[in-house]
Order: C-alpha cells, then structure tokens, then sequence
C-alpha cells in the first residue's frame, strides 16, 4: 500500500492542475479528503479495520517460550523399601516388599538411558539387602557395561557388603555412598543404626579400604539432626578422605516419617535451620563438604520407586506419577516435581565418573 502511496498522489495532483479553473477548488477540496484518509492525519476517523493493520502484534511479541521439558540425566531408583536398620528420621519407609523382575528394572533403565540419563544412583531401603547384593550388582553392571552410562552409584548403610562383591562387580562401579551419621558409636545407636554387636564406625573404615583396593570412589553421606548436631567431625572426615561428604538437614515427608500413616517419627530429630548453619560453620575447613538444607534437597532429586515411579514431593509428601514402564519417561517425568535449577545450583552435576576423578589409588 506505501509503496503504491507516492504514484497515486502524483496522478492525482497532475489531474487537479488540468482542470479549468473554476473546478480547481473544488476538486483541491477533494485531494485534501483523500490525503487525509490515505495517511491517517490527526483528526481522521480510524475504522476498525485501520486499527488492526496499524497496531503490532503485541500477543506474539509477549508470549514467553515454553518451558524446556525435564531431561532425566541423574536419576535415584530406590527399588527396594527392605531395610535392616531402623533409622528414625528415615524418608523412604518399608511399606511395601515389591522389588521389580531384574528384567523389567533393565528395561526401565534402558528407557532411562534413551531419555537422556548420564548417572544412576541405587538407593534403597538398603540396596544390599534383596538377593544379598546380587541383584544389585547385576544392575550395575548393566548400566556400566550394557548402557554405558558415564557414573553408576549406590547409597547403602554398609552393613551388608562382603568383599565378594567387589571383587565380582566393583570394576562397574564408580561411587559407593556409605551413611554414617556420628563417629560416636552412642549416638548411632540411638539414631537407629546400631546392629547388634557390629559396629557401624568400624564397618565404614573396613569399607574405605576395599573401596581404595577395588577402585571405587568412596563418599560419605551423614544426616544432621537433633542427636548429632553438636559433634565435630571434621578429623574422622579428613582421616577417611572422601570424594564428597554430602551432609543433609534433617527433613520430614509426609507419609513416610511424619504424619498419620508414616511408618517413623521424626519430629524429634529436626533440627533449625540456624543449628543447621552452624554445623556447617564448624566443618568449613572439610573441603569436600557439600551441603544440603531442606529447601535444596527437598525437590531437587529425580526419585524413581519401586515401581519405577517418579516421586513427587513438592507438596511435603511422596505423590507417584504413573510408571516409566507403563507411559514412558517422557509423559511420567511431567508429574516429578522435579527442580532442575535447584538440582544445578545444588551442585548436583559434578564430575560423577570414577575415570575422571583422578583419584590416587
């Protein structure tokens, strides 16, 4: 139309000049009018259909990109509940005994590997416990061998691990996670860990040991809570020298150890986030320290159960989504909850694979 604008004008102007004079001014009165109307002068009646070719597409202009979908690349598959010690702050209970055919748990963790996951951590319960280590060790060796997946770990108590299964499965292995809480035997006890005559500091150093023999990266997870909020653990901790030590503030979720239905009570462990502060101001000179308040760790982790179903926990409880195995990763991670924002800013990728540790064995 603009372009066409100037060559109308013209025409239109040549044509008034070779009128008669006493056709002029009516005729400049006319020229006046469509000058007006063509290029909307202040004053002019806009119509609607003016409005809509002037004013710029402002819904395109402000509409935000969608959200990038949630990719899957460290996931925690705690498939069993079972466990043999009876932590009392503990967030993942024994309410069920289900643990998937080892065949089913390979094929949601081929569609896991498909979806983009680069880490899997197997947690439990006590991931030791079903088949004696057996089944677990069969998985990750999968998942090392079968998926080529670039960091495969576990999160146990420790108290099950023989030395057998590093040597028939460590090679597969890049981190074990061993939890211990206090380096006071006491204060285990009354946490929850105490078995019998074993001794859970003990055991932890027995484990370090094999870990350095069989190459394996060696981390140690501790949650700080009422019963060992005042403990000094910074020499134990250098003396083990782990690749991290992940030290967690005590947390509640509903259902599991808090609430009505919960299995544990774990009200009395909690701990402020002030005391929490000050634990962490005390162990400043531990350089493989990594903490995690309730407000980091709560949804920044990827948990799948043992249905292999993502656990929401956005609400302070565990809501499933429907299985990875049954809608695919896809469809299932939508309902996870999960904040992968948290989950960088936590540090929560970090280097994870025992070949880029470079670790003096």
């Amino acid at each position: 139309m603009w372009v066409l604008t100037p060559a109308a004008f013209a025409g239109k102007l040549l044509s008034v000049f070779s009128l008669p004079l006493s056709s002029l001014w009516r005729s400049l009165v006319l020229l006046f009018c469509w000058l007006r109307a063509t290029f909307w002068l202040p004053g002019a009646k806009r119509t609607k259909k003016q409005l809509v070719l002037r004013e710029p597409d402002k819904t395109k202009e402000e509409e935000e990109d969608p959200p990038l979908p949630t990719t899957a690349t460290s996931v925690n598959y705690h498939f069993t509940r079972q466990c043999n010690y009876k932590c009392g702050f503990c967030f993942h209970t024994a309410k069920t005994s289900f643990v998937l055919p080892l065949e089913e748990a390979k094929r949601g963790l081929l569609l896991l590997k498909k979806a983009g996951m680069e880490k899997i951590n197997f947690s439990g319960g006590e991931p030791f416990i079903h088949d004696r280590g057996e089944y677990l060790g069969k998985l990750v060796k999968f998942c090392k061998v079968e998926l080529r997946l670039p960091s495969v770990s576990i999160v146990s108590n420790g108290s099950l691990i023989r030395e057998r299964w590093f040597q028939n499965y460590g090679e597969y292995l890049d981190i074990l996670a061993i939890s211990c809480d206090s380096f006071d035997e006491q204060v285990n006890v009354l946490i929850g860990r105490g078995q019998g005559k074993k001794n859970h500091v003990e055991n932890l150093q027995k484990l370090r040991t094999w870990c350095r023999n069989y190459r394996v990266a060696f981390k140690i997870n501790s949650v700080i809570n009422r019963f060992n909020v005042e403990e000094d653990m910074t020499e134990q901790i250098k003396a083990l020298n782990p690749v991290r030590w992940k030290v967690f503030q005590c947390l509640l979720i509903e259902g599991e150890n808090s609430g009505a239905d919960a299995l544990r009570e774990a009200e009395r462990f909690v701990i402020s986030d002030e005391e929490f502060e000050r634990f962490l101001e005390r162990h400043k000179e531990v350089s493989c320290l990594v903490p995690e308040s309730n407000q980091k760790m709560k949804d920044s982790y990827l948990i799948l159960d043992e249905y292999m179903r993502f656990l929401n926990c956005t609400k302070g409880r565990k809501d499933p989504s429907k299985s990875i195995l049954d809608v695919g990763v896809e469809e299932a991670i939508k309902f996870s909850g999960f904040d992968e924002k948290m989950f960088l800013k936590r540090g929560g990728k970090y280097t994870w694979s025992k070949a880029d540790l470079k670790l003096d064995w």
